[in-house]
């Protein structure tokens, strides 16, 4: 399948320099990061609030919680955000990002045998005390999955460290610019981000190739939304909660 190249002019231009223009702190690296921060520090949370006896059953709400503040950061550092500007996007190259993503959910079901995993996480089957299955808690989780996640990690994974990996000043770096090294990079430790580590490195690989073929930001957000709300209505139909 040929993806047709887009052009994002405004997006890409070089941005007026400043004296902390690049550095790893400043405010439009810190504006990517934060959202990814967030996510990763209620993991934590959960983490260790499962190692003070919290049951998983009883830590269920945290998922909410969690979408919610990173929605929430999300929205109040949009502007800074001038890759997510709509430039529009070809009808090709939607449906191909939407196909992309479709593989990339049917390669992570099946890329799942004992050495492609890391520990055995207990899934997300939320149910109520009389012990049926929670659906709001479930429609949230695939919104935040198939909606949040998406936005929060291809910022950060892609536009971002991708980018800085090449060169700090990485709003200035154009995704086809994008290096074999700092392409290779973020798809390991994006793998490892996830239980399905080798999973996660193909999807690393397909939004980052993605990312870089087309110049648009969009396309892998398109992909990687796809790739999760597959997955979260598979595992409603299969029962197979794991894969949460």
């Amino acid at each position: 399948m040929t993806l047709p190249q887009q052009q994002e002019p405004q997006t890409h231009a070089p941005a007026p320099a400043t004296p902390a223009a690049g550095a790893l702190l400043d405010c439009r690296s810190l504006t990517r990061i934060l959202p990814f921060a967030l996510y990763m520090a209620f993991i934590a949370i959960t983490d260790g609030l499962q190692r003070a006896g919290w049951t998983t059953a009883e830590l269920y709400w945290l998922y909410p919680v969690k979408a919610g503040v990173v929605l929430l950061a999300l929205l109040a550092c949009w502007r800074n955000y001038g890759e997510l500007a709509w430039h529009g996007m070809k009808t090709g190259t939607m449906l191909a990002s939407a196909a992309i993503g479709f593989a990339v959910f049917v390669l992570w079901v099946n890329l799942d045998a004992g050495w492609m995993q890391i520990g055995s996480p207990d899934g997300y089957q939320p149910r109520d005390a009389a012990g049926q299955l929670d659906w709001v808690l479930i429609a949230v989780r695939i919104a935040g999955a198939a909606l949040v996640v998406p936005l929060m990690e291809e910022l950060f994974w892609r536009s971002f460290l991708m980018r800085w990996i090449d060169a700090p000043d990485f709003l200035r770096v154009h995704p086809a610019r994008i290096t074999l090294k700092a392409l290779l990079f973020t798809v390991v430790l994006f793998g490892f981000e996830h239980s399905l580590w080798l999973a996660g490195m193909v999807a690393g690989a397909a939004y980052g190739l993605l990312y870089m073929r087309t110049a648009t930001l969009w396309a892998p957000i398109i992909a990687h939304a796809v790739t999760n709300g597959s997955l979260g209505i598979w595992v409603v139909i299969t029962g197979n909660w794991t894969y949460w």
